[in-house]
């Protein structure tokens, strides 16, 4: 039997999320009622502890085009997103937070931006970047401060011209996806640098969209998280300079 077309992946990395993965797959199913797109959604359990996947099981018998990648073991949030790209068969490959912080459709921005040609495309929650863009629910203040720091050294060492590096909705076509991927070395937070650099290295077109975000309190982003995205900032360069990555 011919395997359809799938247009979009949507990769959803899980961690204990049982208590909010159920409303955000039912907000994708909403949304995609909508629309004439072949599509499929993959949430990729980052070893949970909680009774989040047996909440995905219960989903994928309600909702259609849902499967999960099933992993035991914990590596982080730049791990899983790395295994749902690589898995999934989308010519567009997206990937959102499990609290949809960052609503499915801020997607429809993105599709004008890959039918001009770009080959990746981020939501961004910075002015700087786009014009619009907010954090409707802003994050604690000393999530706010750590990450304006944090910024500073990303704009200096990693990708400067972009102010939002970590917003959890980037979009990608599944060549981009696989070169990129393939070659990630960064398990944790600040897998999102190391991809942006990459993307940038290999010669992609990235394109930027608002965000309208709302902050969710119940996020796995701890103080002691922004210190490690720095290290990993100053290891992705280093990375660059000892020619790492293959960019041929």
């Amino acid at each position: 039997m011919t395997q359809p077309d799938i247009y979009l992946s949507v990769i959803i990395p899980a961690y204990n999320e049982a208590q909010r993965l159920p409303k955000t797959l039912g907000r994708l199913s909403e949304y995609f009622a909508g629309k004439s797109v072949a599509y499929e959604i993959i949430v990729v359990l980052d070893g949970p502890i909680d009774g989040t996947r047996e909440a995905v099981r219960s989903m994928t018998r309600r909702i259609p085009h849902v499967r999960m990648i099933d992993r035991g073991i914990n590596r982080g949030k730049g791990y899983t997103v790395k295994e749902g790209m690589l898995q999934a068969t989308g010519r567009i490959r997206l990937f959102i937070d499990a609290d949809n912080s960052t609503d499915i459709a801020h997607f429809d921005q993105m599709k004008p931006l890959f039918d001009q040609g770009c080959d990746v495309v981020i939501a961004s929650r910075n002015a700087k970047d786009a014009p619009g863009a907010e954090q409707a629910v802003s994050q604690r203040w000393y999530k706010q401060f750590f990450g304006r720091l944090g910024n500073l050294l990303v704009q200096l060492l990693a990708v400067p011209g972009i102010w939002d590096t970590q917003c959890g909705f980037k979009a990608f076509r599944a060549e981009a996806a696989e070169r990129i991927f393939s070659q990630t070395t960064i398990d944790g937070w600040g897998f999102d640098i190391e991809v942006l650099v990459l993307a940038r290295a290999l010669d992609y077109k990235i394109g930027i969209i608002p965000a309208r975000w709302i902050n969710d309190n119940r996020s796995h982003v701890r103080a002691a998280d922004y210190l490690r995205v720095l290290g990993d900032t100053v290891r992705v360069r280093l990375n660059l300079a000892r020619r790492k990555y293959r960019l041929g």
